[in-house]
């Protein structure tokens, strides 16, 4: 499935961090529909739904890690522990850069793992480099 059909979930709880995403995702090309999310318990909420309204094939997500209520790695975890869910793209796009987490990402089952620079224009760069990878993917 081209990129192009797919909705863009995006869990971000950072309101300005969000904007920036979309706005530099856009920059990239995506032209995707993008579903603001702002807490972990939300974005399951949300799958669970969809998976029972059959759209999964038609969802991919860019998941901080550190979230409220429920975070980032639950998220992950509850995603691909699910074998409805189990194929769903997931980039994990956060601040974190240890190692090991990096790891436990990619352990859970995530597709990409990005670490969010520190730096304004890095940060826009590195986000309308996210939208230029999924303009030339497919997605199962």
């Amino acid at each position: 499935m081209k990129v192009e059909l797919i909705k863009i979930l995006l869990v971000e709880d950072d309101p300005g961090h969000a904007r920036l995403i979309e706005k530099n995702l856009r920059r990239g090309g995506i032209t995707n529909e993008i579903v603001p999310i702002n807490n972990g318990q939300s974005a399951i909420d949300y799958l669970q739904a969809a998976y029972e309204q059959n759209l999964e094939k038609n969802l991919m997500v860019v998941l901080d890690l550190n979230l409220p209520v429920v975070d980032g790695y639950q998220v992950l975890e509850k995603i691909k522990s699910d074998p409805r869910m189990r194929k769903l793209p997931v980039i994990i796009l956060t601040t974190t850069d240890v190692s090991r987490e990096v790891v436990r990402c990619y352990e859970l089952g995530c597709n990409i793992f990005v670490t969010k620079p520190v730096q304004y224009d890095d940060f826009c760069t590195a986000v309308r480099n996210i939208g230029l990878l999924l303009s030339t993917v497919t997605i199962p």
